[in-house]
């Protein structure tokens, strides 16, 4: 086995434990949500009886840690449940829901990164310069403006006042037909069979959300970027570079930038991680049909399987995010190398 096999399989070794710990922390934390799915399924003109029936129905009537190993023994077997809210199985929806939560938040990653990384750089270069002082107004911005209500004021702006943004009602307004499921990215599912109308609409209704979550995720990376550009501009090979007459550009990109980018890959991953778990906000004032908002219906609903599905998923998302971003420092700087990991 190759070095960056071992490695790789010590790392999903690793999750493991992670996993098991989320599958029970998840099982005893929604048996402690408030409301009886029963009563909630039962209808409110449900007397004791039917309310049992339905209990019964549900395996709630058995103790704890029998429905506890009847859940572990259903996800061995890949059986996560099914959703009391849709009637349909929890690795179903969430797999129908996933990408359009995905196609949102890559994008809005990749719009704050074309803006937060070159910010960044640009105000390490100059320290106290006005670009400094627009990246400082960027990032205090970012953060202090709440999701719901730069998503709101972005409607309120380009959709009822300029009339230039679609109507924020989902992946696709009402003129289009959804394209025949292959990855689930809208975006890429109709450029591969060339249907570029339906590509168009579907970009259109994703500019409004992803702007959206990009000026909330921006202010981390542009402020990572920046810290780490100083730190690595300060550093003593930057100097020899820059008396060996290395040009400006050389300097910033081929050295300073790849030597900070291992923080700013770090912190990538944990604004991607937080934001496909926290866009909730962004999803219910979009309509837009992802696990966010799934999971809150669940929440509401006291739809077990669907809030453990969710959970697990996100965990399991977590710790594939994390083996690429392990993979991705021996990329960007060789000298770790996957036998120092």
């Amino acid at each position: 086995m190759t070095p960056r096999a071992k490695i790789i399989s010590a790392r999903i070794l690793q999750a493991i434990p992670v996993v098991i710990g989320v599958v029970v922390i998840t099982f005893l934390l929604t048996r402690s949500l408030p409301g009886d799915p029963a009563v909630y399924f039962a209808g409110d003109a449900a007397d004791a009886e039917s309310i049992q029936e339905v209990r019964q129905a549900l395996g709630l009537d058995k103790p704890l840690p029998q429905q506890f190993f009847i859940y572990v023994a259903d996800l061995v077997k890949g059986d996560w449940g099914n959703s009391l809210s849709t009637g349909q199985p929890v690795l179903s929806d969430l797999a129908r829901r996933l990408p359009a939560s995905l196609e949102l938040t890559l994008l809005a990653l990749f719009l704050s990164c074309l803006i937060a990384i070159p910010l960044g750089v640009l105000a390490a270069v100059k320290p106290g310069s006005w670009r400094d002082h627009l990246c400082r107004v960027v990032v205090t911005a970012g953060v202090s403006l709440p999701t719901f209500f730069t998503g709101i004021l972005l409607i309120y702006i380009f959709y009822y006042v300029l009339d230039i943004a679609p109507s924020p009602l989902g992946r696709l307004g009402f003129l289009y037909i959804e394209p025949d499921p292959v990855t689930g990215f809208y975006l890429i599912d109709t450029a591969l069979t060339q249907d570029w109308e339906t590509f168009m609409g579907a970009a259109k209704q994703l500019i409004l959300p992803a702007c959206t979550m990009a000026i909330f995720t921006l202010a981390p990376i542009a402020r990572m970027t920046r810290a780490a550009m100083l730190q690595a501009l300060s550093s003593d090979f930057i100097r020899t570079a820059r008396a060996a007459g290395l040009s400006q550009r050389k300097v910033l990109i081929g050295y300073a930038l790849r030597n900070a980018l291992l923080p700013v890959v770090t912190t990538l991953g944990m604004v991607f991680s937080f934001a496909l778990g926290a866009n909730v906000l962004v999803e219910k004032v979009f309509a837009w049909p992802g696990i966010g908002s799934y999971a809150v219906d669940a929440l509401v609903a006291s739809d077990y399987a669907a809030v453990q599905g969710f959970v697990l998923a996100m965990a399991l998302l977590f710790v594939a995010l994390n083996l690429i971003i392990d993979l991705l420092y021996a990329v960007i700087d060789p000298r770790i190398g996957f036998e120092a990991s």
